[in-house]
C-alpha cells in the first residue's frame, strides 16, 4: 500500500512553478515522476539524476525549491546526503521518495531527524497506478500550502529581557523541520530536572508519534508519554502532542491542570500546532509559562508566543546558525519575542538559571 505522510507546510511561491530536482536510481521512476509533476503547472522538474553526488553538484550552481530524494542510491545514500542537500540549497524542502521508508521505520525516523520535510512511500517501478499521481500532487500541494518562511532582517530586533515575577511552572517546546536532532541536543543539555512539566509539539503525523516518543525517551532520563485527554500534569514529565491533535491545558478544581486534546487544525493548517499549546500555557500558567521554539519552517508558535509574553512569561528561540530552517525561531526573533537566541544544547541551562531567579 502506498503511504504518503505529511510533515510540514510552506506556501507555493507566486513567482513561478516549484523547481524540482528528482534523485532516484531508477530511470523508470525518474521518468514517471517527471511526467506527473510536469503535467501540473505548479511544478517543473528542472533536473533528474541517479546519485546524491550528481545532485549536490547540480545544487552547487542551481537553486531548487523541492528535492524528491530516494534513500537507496549508488554511492552515497540519500540519508547520508540529506544534511548536505539541505545546506546546499537554503530553504529547500526535501521529500524522501522511497520504497524502503515505511511509516515508523528506522529509516523514516532518521530522515525526519535529519530534516526531511515529507516521507513518501512509493510503489514499485512497475506498479504506478492511477491513484499515485493524484496522491503525490495532493501531498506536495499540502507541503507547499501553509505558514511561510519570511525573510529575516539583517539585524533582528530583540525585546528587552522581561522581568520574571513568578516561578517557572511549565515549559513548552515547539519544533518542526530538523527538530528531532535539535531536541536531542536540548535534552542532553539538561543536567538536572527542572521540576516542572514539559509540553512538546513536534510537527509529525499520528503514525510517527509513538516511535518519536520512544526515541525521545532514549534522549532523556525524564518520563516521556504521548499526551492523552485527562492526563494530570506532573513535574519532570514530557508530554508529546499526538499527530492528530493540539496539546492544550485545562485548569480544574484545586488548581489541578490536565491535558485536553483539540483536533482542530490551526488557521495555518498545522496539526498539531505550537500556537494553541503556547496560548493554553499562557491562560493556565501566566507568568510561569516559558516557551522554546526550535528549528522549523513557517511561523507556528509566534502567535502563541505573543500570548505567553503578554501574560508575563518568556520565550527562548534557536539561533540561526544551529537551525536547519530558521523559519519558526526566526519569526519569533523578528517579532522581538525572544529573551535569548541560543543553540539547543545551551537552552536547558539557561531555562534552569532563569527559573531559579524567580523561585
Amino acid at each position: 500500500m502506498t503511504a504518503i505522510v505529511p510533515i510540514m507546510t510552506s506556501p507555493i511561491s507566486g513567482s513561478g512553478p516549484v523547481r524540482t530536482l528528482v534523485v532516484d536510481d531508477s530511470v523508470v521512476v525518474r521518468t514517471v515522476i517527471e511526467r506527473i509533476l510536469n503535467a501540473d503547472p505548479r511544478y517543473a522538474v528542472v533536473h533528474k539524476t541517479n546519485s546524491a553526488e550528481h545532485a549536490l553538484s547540480y545544487l552547487a550552481d542551481n537553486a531548487v525549491d523541492l528535492v524528491l530524494l530516494d534513500i537507496e542510491l549508488p554511492g552515497q545514500s540519500g540519508l547520508a546526503a540529506l544534511p548536505s542537500i539541505l545546506q546546499a540549497s537554503a530553504g529547500v524542502k526535501v521529500a524522501i521518495l522511497s520504497g524502503k521508508c515505511e511509516e515508523g521505520s528506522a529509516a523514516a525516523v532518521e530522515a525526519l531527524a535529519l530534516g526531511a520535510s515529507d516521507i513518501v512511500s512509493k510503489p514499485g517501478s512497475g506498479s504506478f497506478g492511477e491513484q499515485f499521481p493524484q496522491a503525490l500532487i495532493e501531498r506536495l500541494n499540502r507541503l507547499f500550502d501553509g505558514g511561510s518562511t519570511v525573510p529575516m532582517p539583517r539585524h533582528v530586533p530583540q525585546s528587552a529581557p522581561q522581568s520574571v515575577a513568578q516561578p517557572l511552572a511549565c515549559v513548552g517546546i515547539g519544533a518542526s523541520t530538523g527538530g528531532i536532532h535539535a531536541l536531542g541536543q536540548l535534552f542532553q543539555g539538561l543536567s538536572m530536572p527542572l521540576g516542572v512539566p514539559i509540553l512538546l509539539t513536534q510537527h509529525l503525523p499520528l503514525s510517527f508519534t509513538v516511535y518519536f516518543a520512544q526515541q525521545l525517551s532514549r534522549m532523556t532520563s525524564l518520563r516521556v508519554k504521548v499526551a492523552e485527554t485527562g492526563d494530570l500534569l506532573t513535574p519532570d514529565t514530557v508530554y508529546v502532542a499526538p499527530g492528530d491533535a493540539n496539546l492544550q491545558l485545562r485548569k480544574g478544581l484545586h488548581g489541578r491542570v490536565t491535558i485536553q486534546l483539540n483536533p482542530d487544525r490551526t488557521p495555518a493548517g498545522n496539526l498539531p500546532g505550537v500556537d494553541p499549546m503556547f496560548a493554553s500555557m499562557a491562560d493556565v500558567y501566566g507568568a510561569g509559562a516559558a516557551g522554546v521554539v526550535l528549528t522549523g519552517m513557517g511561523r507556528d508558535g509566534t502567535m502563541g508566543a505573543r500570548d505567553i509574553v503578554a501574560a508575563g512569561g518568556w520565550i527562548v528561540a534557536q539561533n540561526e546558525a544551529s537551525s536547519v530552517v530558521w523559519g519558526m525561531p526566526g519569526s519569533i526573533a523578528s517579532a522581538g519575542l525572544s529573551c535569548a537566541l541560543l543553540e539547543p544544547a545551551a537552552m536547558m541551562a539557561f531555562i534552569a538559571r532563569r527559573g531559579k531567579v524567580c523561585a
